[in-house]
């Protein structure tokens, strides 16, 4: 347990999808939303030994710079490596991703004229280590990816906010992935961590809200459950492995429904699966790097996202410190147009504003946020020449 909880330390659309990505999908391909009005911005941080932030911070959003400024204390929480906004932006939640011990979840409230949080409750996320957290299509219901023990946690959503005691647990158990290296990494790297047990890393529903996806990194599986929205159950659908040793990390729905985009941690590549709603099942249909040709040594896949206007999909790489720039074609695939330095260390999140001309990452490591301006033809990042201060930011989300 220990050594997973270290490994996490070190290699320190879902809830992005829910908020930062679910803006006007009827957007003409390359237009940008009209300019937005002056937002918010929550940044979720490691706390403690984990790292050296304090909990929730808020930042002011300039949409007309890009900028982020006036940063202040939100909340003091452990560790809420990620955090959510709730579908009625009413209430926010974030899970506690401690070292050792039983993992949490706490629910706050959002006052609507300084956007500061108050605390409604803390409850057991039910595993260890607990790293994502998104909701159901009518947002009664919260699920908890907990990393270190491989269990998906979904927890009711009360009138007033708090969460309630969970509903069910999903416990991951069986074979695992390669130990000894991924397949898709790239030459002289080493990308061996990871695959010693069941690792649940992320879970989000499909668009239509029947199905809940859950990537587990240490099983090289995507895990397609059936979700029960009166009684707030999941079953097993279906599991869609992926190459061996490659562990998915995080997936991306596209915003047409027909397409799921997955980010591997130690193949350091993107996935493309062709979507049926019907059934909840993927195939698999392209493997691309998120590194530059010809890249050699180590590195890991970290974050994905697709901008709002369908057109372009954004992937992060740790160590290598970059977001590589993929077009999307008419049927899915993707052609890498540009790759961007992340202007820090160890680039945790990214997440895009909502009128999608600015793009955020959180470089864990270098305790900064860098602002970028979205080119509107070609998607290419360009850093603005703005850093937000947060220590050891790891989740970025607008309110």
């Amino acid at each position: 347990m220990n050594k997973a909880v270290s490994r996490r330390s070190f290699l320190c659309s879902s809830a992005a999808l829910a908020a930062g990505l679910a803006v006007d999908f009827t957007l003409a391909p390359g237009v940008f939303a009209e300019e937005a009005a002056p937002g918010r911005v929550y940044v979720g941080t490691y706390t403690g030994h984990d790292g050296h932030g304090e909990g929730i911070y808020l930042f002011d959003f300039d949409s007309a710079t890009g900028g982020l400024s006036n940063r202040r204390l939100a909340a003091a929480t452990p560790s809420p490596s990620w955090i959510a906004i709730h579908p009625s932006k009413r209430f926010l939640y974030a899970v506690n991703e401690q070292s050792g011990g039983t993992g949490s979840a706490t629910a706050f409230a959002v006052d609507p004229a300084t956007g500061a949080l108050r605390s409604l409750n803390t409850v057991s996320s039910h595993g260890t280590a607990p790293c994502h957290l998104s909701f159901d299509a009518s947002g009664k219901f919260a699920f908890v990816a907990n990393y270190v023990s491989g269990t998906i946690a979904v927890l009711p959503i009360e009138a007033d906010g708090s969460l309630g005691e969970a509903t069910d647990v999903q416990q991951h158990t069986g074979v695992v992935g390669a130990p000894n290296g991924s397949t898709s990494a790239p030459p002289g790297g080493f990308t061996v961590v990871g695959h010693d047990a069941p690792h649940a890393h992320f879970a989000i529903h499909d668009p239509q809200g029947r199905f809940v996806l859950v990537c587990d990194l240490g099983q090289d599986r995507i895990y397609t459950y059936r979700f029960d929205a009166g009684a707030g159950k999941l079953s097993v659908a279906s599991t869609t492995p992926v190459p061996t040793g490659d562990g998915p990390r995080h997936l991306a729905f596209h915003p047409s429904g027909k397409w799921l985009y997955a980010i591997t941690e130690q193949g350091s590549t993107v996935m493309l699966f062709d979507y049926d709603a019907q059934t909840g099942a993927l195939r698999q249909r392209e493997i691309v790097s998120a590194l530059p040709e010809g890249f050699a040594g180590t590195s890991y896949g970290s974050e994905i996202c697709i901008h709002p206007n369908g057109k372009w999909l954004y992937a992060s790489n740790r160590l290598h410190d970059s977001v590589a720039v993929y077009s999307i074609g008419a049927d899915g695939r993707l052609t890498h147009t540009s790759q961007a330095h992340t202007q820090g260390d160890y680039p945790r999140h990214q997440n895009i504003d909502p009128s999608g001309r600015y793009f955020f990452v959180c470089n864990q490591h270098g305790d900064n946020i860098p602002s970028f301006r979205i080119h509107p033809q070609t998607g290419a990042l360009t850093p603005i020449g703005h850093y937000a201060a947060a220590g050891t930011p790891a989740c970025l989300i607008f309110a």
